[in-house]
């Protein structure tokens, strides 16, 4: 009886053990837990941590981590295989990198955004045109031309007529921003949400030749996301009623 009853006292722990580490690779978690990593353009960083914000607190034990940057890199570190659940671009032409690399299908447009010419506040240069940005006197910053507001930036540019040869190209919006408010630059091209966002660090100039270049914001559930489950809920999150009013209030617009 004693000897049953020693092998019985080195089995239970044993089983403890091993039941504590099932599923302990399971990104979604068990009790409510989990972890759920977005990539996402760096314009909706500001919006995107809020909701993320808003998707913790409704899940507890979950952890969002976001990843926020050009989306043309974030799209070509998802193909290299990062482990993504979400992926949120400025662009269709950014997206269509990850689907056509069999990652993600049927994207839903969630925004839309639109270009400002960002100056300081104080607008030391006397900017009041995207025409002011071709004199060459003025040192104008740019997205590089493969991330989304760059290429935005050139459709406005030539449906001007203009030519403007920047003292900079930059990987992301946040960096061209950044420019101006260093006083790096006069001006430069980001989109109206980022030059809200600033908190008035900087002042946005709306111009006509802006509605030639808007761009369509496109989210989707990664096919090989490791938290499935979760993903679609963020999905859910940021197409609700309460996502859209998020992302009006910093200045997107509706789809």
């Amino acid at each position: 009886m004693l000897r049953r009853l020693t092998r019985w006292v080195m089995v239970i722990p044993l089983l403890a053990v091993l039941a504590s580490g099932c599923g302990s690779d399971d990104s979604e978690g068990s009790a409510g837990g989990g972890k759920l990593t977005v990539f996402a353009a760096a314009s909706l960083t500001e919006t995107f941590t809020r909701l993320g914000k808003t998707f913790e607190q409704s899940h507890p034990g979950v952890k969002v981590t976001f990843n926020f940057g050009s989306s043309a890199t974030l799209a070509q570190q998802i193909t290299q295989g990062a482990p993504v659940d979400v992926f949120a671009a400025a662009s269709p032409a950014t997206m269509k990198t990850v689907t056509d690399a069999g990652l993600a299908t049927a994207p839903t447009t969630f925004a839309r955004n639109k270009l400002q010419i960002a100056v300081p506040a104080d607008n030391p240069a006397k900017i009041d045109a995207l025409a002011d940005l071709a004199n060459p006197k003025v040192k104008v910053a740019l997205c590089a031309k493969q991330v989304p507001c760059g290429a935005a930036a050139a459709k406005a540019l030539d449906a001007a007529g203009l030519k403007v040869t920047p003292v900079t190209y930059e990987q992301d919006v946040k960096a061209t921003l950044t420019k101006v408010e260093l006083g790096e630059v006069d001006a430069a091209l980001v989109y109206a949400t980022d030059v809200l966002a600033s908190g008035g660090k900087v002042k946005g100039i709306a111009f006509p030749e802006a509605d030639k270049a808007v761009n369509d914001y496109p989210i989707v559930t990664l096919t090989k996301a490791p938290a499935p489950d979760l993903a679609k809920r963020f999905v859910t999150l940021v197409l609700s009623t309460q996502g859209k009013d998020v992302l009006a209030r910093a200045g997107f617009q509706a789809p």
